[in-house]
């Protein structure tokens, strides 16, 4: 299996890494902090040696990157024995909490980059591969700020809605090339996103909960996709 992921160097990213290489995939992977990502790849091989690793420092921020990553995964892609990618997780992205009114120029604009127009340009640029191939499973890291507006929440919340639409058009447009495409939901998980939170009381949800419903829903039938996963801390959202 080829499994594509992006933000993959910590976090929920890590995680899902992390779960497809235990399966021996093919990853592909990419982040903005070079050291820590490659921290990352020889820690997942030296755990998982049945897998192939390759990885690519990039600011998926900047659109011409993007399109250079997306470019770089094609030519990796010919080089595997089936050629084709099965998983795209666009899981990259920022958090900036702030409201509408006080927040600092260019908080939206900023966050509308990685946070969407991330996906919407690596997606593009692999789409023709995958509608050739007919097959694949696209996942979109969206999150409950995408559900319902909330406190604090900003041009992060805005541009989660966003990709909850993007996500909803991609999903429908691709149907008839039969390719998946699944908005995956959060609520509060453990990742550097909440600092030093103390979460010795379980109080949210860990990375790997998130990873293991996306391996799940990798594993369907060609005919059955999970269209949306919400997660939420058993105890409900946090204040």
């Amino acid at each position: 299996m080829n499994v594509i992921i992006t933000g993959a160097s910590k976090g929920i990213g890590k995680a899902i890494a992390a779960g497809f290489a235990a399966e021996g995939a093919t990853l592909f992977l990419c982040a903005r902090n070079e050291v820590t990502l490659y921290n990352t790849v020889a820690e997942l091989q030296t755990k998982y040696p049945a897998c192939n690793i390759k990885a690519k420092a990039i600011d998926l921020s900047v659109k011409q990157q993007t399109q250079v990553f997306g470019a770089w995964v094609l030519a990796g892609l010919a080089d595997t024995p089936t050629g084709k990618m099965d998983v795209l997780v666009n899981n990259a992205g920022n958090f900036t909490p702030g409201t509408i009114s006080q927040e600092e120029e260019e908080v939206l604009e900023k966050m509308m980059a990685i946070n969407l127009y991330s996906a919407y340009h690596l997606t593009r640029a692999l789409l023709p591969a995958m509608m050739q191939a007919k097959k694949g499973l696209i996942v979109n890291m969206c999150s409950i700020a995408a559900l319902a507006a909330y406190p604090n929440g900003g041009s992060y919340s805005i541009s989660k809605y966003a990709l909850m639409g993007f996500t909803k058009n991609l999903r429908e447009e691709l149907k008839p090339s039969l390719i998946k495409v699944m908005g995956v939901y959060p609520g509060a998980v453990m990742t550097d996103s909440w600092g030093d939170f103390d979460n010795s009381s379980k109080r949210i949800m860990e990375a790997s909960d998130v990873a293991n419903m996306v391996l799940a829903a990798s594993k369907l039938s060609p005919q059955a996709v999970v269209e949306d996963i919400v997660l939420r801390p058993l105890l409900g959202d946090l204040p």
